[in-house]
């Protein structure tokens, strides 16, 4: 059975990992990597990445990436793509939005220290959504 619109934004604006995938080429099947991700209901769903990273590229030069997110044990998921409708130079209240969204208290701030001491600059990507695919099987 199909989520209503309220349903599935409401879902993906619940702390799920996505799995984002973006074209790569003829040759290969598409990148597909487990990422952090950052929505509120009725507004653009956003990432954070590194500057100049495989996802960042491949995202950039088709314009176009998918998010799906699972969880475990239910078989209930949304499904988003679309356009890329704005890319921009990460900022430190992006990381620690996105952070704190997955993570809290004392791993927060490990992560946080991490990844401003080791991981470099990072881009926002914004999704326009375009094409929902949502279903709630229950739970087995």
């Amino acid at each position: 059975m199909a989520l209503s619109r309220e349903e599935r934004e409401r879902f993906l604006a619940e702390p799920h990992i996505a799995a984002l995938s973006a074209y790569a080429g003829d040759s290969r099947g598409p990148l597909t990597v487990p990422i952090w991700y950052q929505y509120s209901p009725g507004g653009e769903p956003w990432i954070l990445t590194g500057t100049g990273s495989r996802k960042a590229r491949l995202i950039e030069a088709s314009g176009y990436f998918s998010m799906v997110e699972t969880v475990v044990p239910t078989a209930r998921y949304v499904a988003v793509d679309g356009a890329v409708s704005r890319i921009e130079p990460g900022t430190d209240a992006h990381l620690e939005e996105v952070t704190r969204r997955y993570l809290t208290g004392d791993a927060a701030d490990r992560y946080l220290e991490f990844a401003r001491n080791e991981l470099g600059e990072n881009v926002v990507i914004h999704l326009q959504p375009q094409h929902w695919l949502s279903a709630d099987m229950g739970s087995f």
